[in-house]
């Protein structure tokens, strides 16, 4: 399959012109929250949705995620990943909608998934599904990068055919490590420097590296762009584009900011053979198989 979206093939950073759709719909009138929404998602790569679920709901949520969390059962699961140098700090927790009937209901919500057939006008598949709970003093950056870069040099997803849903289950706040985005940047993909090494994702899923732009790429993207930050009370809802570039700082606060995530996919964008490693990554970080 031909490679538009070169990256990681060891030379310096290359910057391409996205080669595929934001909004799969043309028609814009169809967009459940408005057409508003469906131009701010087409410029901006993002819309965000204050308190689009209920506090009652979020509470029911928060139940759930610290009982996985507790779960020393599931500290000997693959899904469970811990904060670098902390073990007994959850990082993330993947395959949530497995895990839990109520993670699951949520990924199944026509307040999600209206939206997500919108953008993306097709048969969906969760791609991936995870828990991030960004501890309070612990919990550790997500450093700068494109979700579909990585997608498609280790997990062989072809086209630029996903969305990002994440729910705040805490507050996150401009102090605890929210979501920053760069606004805009979905428009242009970031080939990064360097080679895969060989099972990359049992380091990266604590700290990444390759896959990440070098300084002047994120000085000049955002110069270009700005940054937004996320913040907002339990219960919202952000959709973001799966070339947007994006990332988080350390939360050395008390407050823990703890939000789900779920990755969909269009069917017609099934995953093939990795375009940058010599192996795909495992079914719960990449389900090959809706």
């Amino acid at each position: 399959m031909r490679n538009d979206y070169p990256s990681r093939t060891g030379a310096t950073p290359q910057i391409t012109s996205r080669r595929d759709p934001v909004l799969y719909d043309s028609q814009w009138q169809n967009c459940p929250y408005g057409e508003d929404a469906a131009r701010q998602f087409d410029e901006q790569g993002f819309c965000f949705f204050p308190e689009l679920f209920s506090s009652e709901e979020v509470a029911a949520l928060n139940r759930e995620m610290q009982h996985i969390r507790q779960d020393k059962t599931l500290r000997q699961h693959e899904e469970v990943i811990t904060e670098p140098g902390a073990d007994d700090c959850v990082r993330t927790v993947f395959d949530i909608h497995l895990f839990s009937a109520a993670f699951g209901a949520v990924a199944n919500d026509s307040r999600i998934l209206d939206f997500v057939h919108f953008i993306l006008n097709d048969d969906v598949y969760l791609h991936q599904s995870r828990l991030n709970y960004k501890p309070g003093f612990r919990g550790r950056e997500f450093y700068w990068h494109s979700d579909f870069e990585t997608w498609h040099v280790e997990d062989g997803m072809p086209r630029m055919r996903a969305v990002s849903v994440v729910l705040a289950l805490r507050e996150n706040f401009a102090t605890n490590g929210p979501m920053l985005l760069v606004p805009g940047s979905h428009r242009q993909f970031v080939g990064c420097p360097g080679v895969t090494p060989r099972d990359h994702y049992k380091q990266s899923l604590k700290e990444q590296y390759f896959g990440t732009p070098d300084d002047k790429v994120l000085t000049d993207l955002i110069s270009q762009c700005g940054i937004y930050s996320v913040t907002g009370p339990p219960g919202s809802v952000l959709f973001f584009d799966c070339n947007l570039m994006h990332g988080s700082s350390s939360n050395i606060t008390p407050h823990p900011r703890s939000n789900a995530f779920f990755v969909f996919n269009a069917v017609s964008n099934r995953l093939v053979q990795p375009f940058g490693a010599t192996v795909p990554r495992p079914e719960f970080i990449a389900h090959r198989q809706g």
